[in-house]
């Protein structure tokens, strides 16, 4: 993928380049350029594996705050408004800095800045998804329920093999968002150190001094990293589709 995303910005800059506007320090056909375009793609692998896991556990830490939402209990609905409520309110960098800084301290150990990331992305998108889930398990016909009931199987049957498969293919496209969204918003961890796509281009920028030349990779590097993301949901959407007619 590396290779992929080096090619896809490199082919703008080629006849580009000029030593008036600085393209030079990013031109792939020298040394110093080459060398400084995989320096700054040499934070994708810590910017997709933090997002990837961040998603992973927002999802399953939604799905069981979107449950007790759904509940006849209205203690347990209490609990699902308040958690989404909460966490929703908080903006993101401050709960970056909180948990890299204030969590430590409340639990005794040390996180790390990987850790302080995902655990602030995944606490923070948790909320989102929890809507997400709750929408499109409500939006499943109550005949779907009243079906599994027949067939004698219980909620967490019911839930695993007949509602949830037929939710997540109508949220599939909101899913698809949050993970774009999860994306860019790791950008915001690398105020805390993490050095992914964002860290690094602040960190030629401050050896080079072309803030214009460099940010604009960056932007290219979420550009082409959010495409093909936004490929990949669009074709699960389709098979999906498809696997229904």
């Amino acid at each position: 993928m590396k290779r992929l995303i080096l090619l896809l910005i490199s082919l703008p800059l080629v006849t580009s380049c000029s030593d008036q506007w600085g393209w030079y320090v990013v031109d792939p056909t020298t040394k110093s350029g080459l060398s400084n375009l995989k320096f700054l793609l040499s934070g994708l692998e810590q910017t997709i594996l933090m997002s990837f896991t961040a998603i992973a556990i927002s999802m399953v830490v939604g799905l069981a705050v979107a449950l007790p939402g759904m509940a006849a209990a209205k203690g347990w609905r209490r609990f699902n408004r308040v958690y989404v409520e909460v966490v929703r309110a908080v903006p993101i960098f401050v709960l970056i800095l909180w948990v890299y800084y204030g969590l430590p301290q409340l639990m005794g150990i040390s996180i790390g800045v990987f850790g302080a990331g995902v655990i602030a992305l995944a606490l923070s998108d948790s909320a989102f998804q929890a809507e997400i889930f709750r929408a499109g398990i409500q939006s499943v016909n109550r005949g779907q329920y009243e079906a599994a009931r027949t067939l004698s199987l219980n909620y967490v049957d019911t839930m695993r093999f007949v509602i949830l498969p037929q939710a997540i293919k109508r949220i599939l496209p909101a899913l698809g968002n949050q993970f774009v969204y999860m994306l860019k918003m790791s950008s915001l961890v690398s105020v805390i150190g993490m050095q992914e796509l964002t860290r690094k281009a602040n960190e030629l920028v401050v050896t080079e001094y072309r803030p214009l030349e460099i940010y604009t990779i960056l932007v290219l590097e979420y550009l082409v990293l959010i495409l093909m993301v936004s490929g990949v949901f669009r074709w699960l959407e389709s098979r999906m589709q498809s696997d229904e007619r």
